[in-house]
């Protein structure tokens, strides 16, 4: 999969250049001309955000902070685009979370080769501290839950939850989805057995269930997770939840948007 950078630069030619030579390397780019790139960001998780020191709507540097203090996207690495090689200019860009600079104007070869550098830098540390790192570490076999390097314990029920939500990190799942992919064909349940379960896990793994920055409602839709999961193994190739799961014994479950689930009676 091509791993996808975001550039946010307001000049119309510095960002198309960007766009033009970090394409033509093989990488998948959007292109912002505003600081407004938050949400799209904890939606899309780019691989690396190129950031103009400078913009109309706001300073570059606060726009850095912003991300460094976003739990979703606190490991992105940043790479800013500065004006003027000057000291200055790259000391208020490392000290506010960059992670390299690159001055105005640049050539394609030195954009992509400084884009590259950043990349290979984290792949290595992501590779060997990947569990480390995580939010949430996950153990399929042995159904084990790690939050923050702590062990927490789950019934089966609440894990094969996490662990659904966490193999589709920040997509948005409804009840009624949650209930057929993990539930699956158990009888009497409804979306309320969905929110119980979901604030049994907050209690959990959030640092402040108050305020949850790991497990999110979506008013009016349902329920996100933005944590960063890694595994204990290497997990199987697709999801291995109730729902996806190719070999359960003689008889074969289909995904949930190609069966109906079964209702529960009223009590």
């Amino acid at each position: 999969m091509k791993q996808l950078i975001f550039v946010v630069e307001d000049e119309t030619e510095v960002r198309e250049l960007a766009r033009q030579c970090l394409e033509d390397a093989g990488y998948v780019v959007r292109t912002f001309s505003t600081a407004n790139v938050i949400e799209e960001a904890e939606n899309k998780h780019p691989s690396l955000m190129l950031i103009t020191m400078v913009m109309p709507d706001g300073n570059g540097l606060d726009l850095c902070r912003r991300i460094r203090e976003n739990p979703t996207l606190a490991r992105t690495p940043l790479v800013f685009l500065i004006p003027e090689s000057a000291e200055e200019h790259r000391a208020l860009a490392l000290e506010s979370g960059g992670d390299d600079c690159i001055v105005k104007p640049f050539s394609p070869r030195e954009l992509v080769a400084r884009v590259q550098a950043v990349l290979r830098r984290f792949a290595p540390a992501a590779g060997r501290s990947r569990m480390e790192s995580a939010d949430l570490v996950i153990d399929s076999l042995a159904m084990k839950l790690s939050v923050r390097g702590s062990e927490v314990p789950t019934t089966s029920l609440e894990f094969r939850l996490i662990e659904y939500l966490a193999r589709h990190r920040g997509q948005v799942f409804t009840r009624d989805l949650l209930l057929d992919a993990v539930w699956g064909d158990m009888q009497f349940v409804t979306p309320r057995s969905v929110d119980a379960c979901i604030r049994r896990i907050r209690e959990k793994i959030e640092p402040d269930r108050t305020s949850p920055t790991y497990l999110k409602t979506i008013r009016g839709v349902g329920y996100r997770l933005d944590a960063v999961a890694a595994w204990q193994l290497t997990p199987t190739d697709g999801c291995n939840c109730l729902a996806c799961t190719t070999a359960l014994g003689p008889s074969r479950l289909a995904h949930p948007t190609e069966r109906r689930r079964r209702t529960s009676p009223q009590s």
